[in-house]
């Protein structure tokens, strides 16, 4: 057996390589984990990796990703994402930065539905971003509000990173949920204060609606009504395990289901609709298991060989106050997520990160929501953010500078976002305290 000093070089020195050459994330951290466990143990003890995908699969909990998935994709089918859009521009048209503004609320409120950042960023992107162009916006400030506001939902409740992130820190997804959704909510403000700033300060970068292109309030009330259906559905999920009436993975089910008779009340049920709903899911969900197959499989062995007490001694050699440990721990995570995606950091860094912050007598819920909070990063970030390239994906003729350049004012909020909510816990803490009186 080697040292753990070297184990923790050869393991993260050969992922580091085979994901620089284009091999995904779940299979490198399998094979790695499989070939260490064959040549350092024994290959009797590859039934390691069976055992821990068996241990992942049969779990509850985990059935709400489907669920939820579904939802988002069986709504954006039903073009419920451009009537948000379009019901927020003509409430908000008129103010500088209307659009923009139309496209942050939209995703915001998007966001209460999904929880996905793919269908958001995607479907605002195909609406809202060629809107904004059209109509004279900054390229910069339409692909920035455009991306910034689909990553709303991996905070925002029914935000499916909460749901495994509960299960991996052994947390209640209902406090997780309800943590999150003040940060949520303020990092959205931020994002429409920049956009208003923006428009106020350099008005050639966002030009206002003109007068007569102002709908009447009656036209206004009428797009309201057409809401009410997704809006009855967000209140059934969250309100259901906010009240503690349904786990998670039933509530999922309730706005799956929900989903369905959404798109029929709007007349957009087709049996196509479905089946691509369906095969969206499938594909979906199929890449979060792999990941959580293989990182959770790379992070048993390298915890069983005394990984995490190495890096926890590690980390307090440094000298470091808990503050100080604190700060580093979210710099490694903005870190790695320049380079991995949500899932695979979560199994292999939180597992390790996690006994620490509870050694060091922090509470894991305010972690939890600044990991949450950290993550929405991970999508904006040059070079390898997941946004950035939905985004290139839609308009192939952006140049990547151009969307590098568009994300940047948004990540330096999102930083702001993530320091406030490290300062002031209570933002995180606040709303779960009052319902569950922790």
């Amino acid at each position: 057996m080697m040292s753990v000093e070297v184990l923790t070089l050869v393991m993260f020195g050969s992922l580091l390589l085979l994901l620089a050459t284009g091999l995904p994330l779940a299979f490198v951290t399998g094979g790695i984990a499989a070939g260490l466990i064959a040549w350092l143990w024994s290959p009797d003890a590859l039934a390691l990796v069976p055992q821990r995908a068996w241990g992942q699969m049969s779990n509850y909990l985990l059935a709400a990703i489907p669920l939820f998935i579904f939802m988002a994709s069986m709504l954006e089918k039903a073009g419920l994402i451009e009537e948000l859009f379009d019901v927020a521009y003509k409430w908000v048209g008129r103010v500088p930065g209307g659009l923009a503004l139309a496209t942050v609320l939209a995703s915001t409120v998007m966001a209460a539905m999904v929880g996905v950042i793919g269908a958001s960023v995607v479907t605002m992107g195909l609406v809202a971003m060629p809107t904004m162009l059209r109509r004279g916006y900054s390229p910069t400030l339409s692909i920035g509000t455009v991306m910034a506001g689909g990553t709303l939902g991996i905070l925002i409740p029914p935000s499916v990173l909460a749901i495994v992130y509960a299960l991996l820190a052994n947390q209640s997804v209902g406090e997780l949920y309800l943590g999150s959704v003040v940060p949520g909510l303020v990092l959205s403000g931020l994002y429409c204060a920049y956009v208003l700033g923006s428009a106020v300060l350099r008005p050639e970068t966002a030009p206002r609606m003109r007068k007569e292109e102002v709908p009447p309030l009656s036209e206004r009330l009428r797009a309201l009504g057409r809401i009410w259906a997704p809006a009855l559905l967000i209140a059934l999920v969250l309100g259901t395990i906010f009240a503690g009436v349904a786990a998670p993975t039933e509530a999922a089910a309730v706005g799956a289901t929900g989903a369905i008779l959404v798109a029929a009340l709007h007349r957009r049920l087709t049996w196509r609709s479905l089946r691509e709903a369906l095969e969206q899911t499938a594909r979906s969900t199929a890449m979060v298991m792999w990941i959580i197959f293989g990182a959770s499989v790379f992070v048993a062995f390298y915890v069983a060989a005394g990984g995490d007490a190495f890096v926890r001694e590690l980390m307090l050699a440094t000298g470091l106050g808990p503050t100080g440990l604190l700060i580093l721990m979210n710099v490694i995570l903005i870190v790695l997520g320049m380079f991995l995606d949500w899932v695979g950091i979560l199994y292999l860094a939180v597992p390790i990160f996690l006994p620490l912050v509870r050694e060091l007598g922090f509470d894991p819920l305010w972690f939890g929501v600044l990991y949450l909070v950290n993550m929405q990063m991970a999508f904006l970030s040059p070079p390898f953010g997941y946004a950035l390239f939905y985004v290139r994906g839609i308009a192939p003729e952006l140049p990547m500078s151009t969307i590098y350049r568009a994300a940047v004012p948004f990540l330096l909020l999102q930083l702001l976002g993530l320091i406030l909510v490290g300062l002031f816990p209570s933002l995180a803490t606040w709303l779960p305290g009052l319902v569950y009186g922790r």
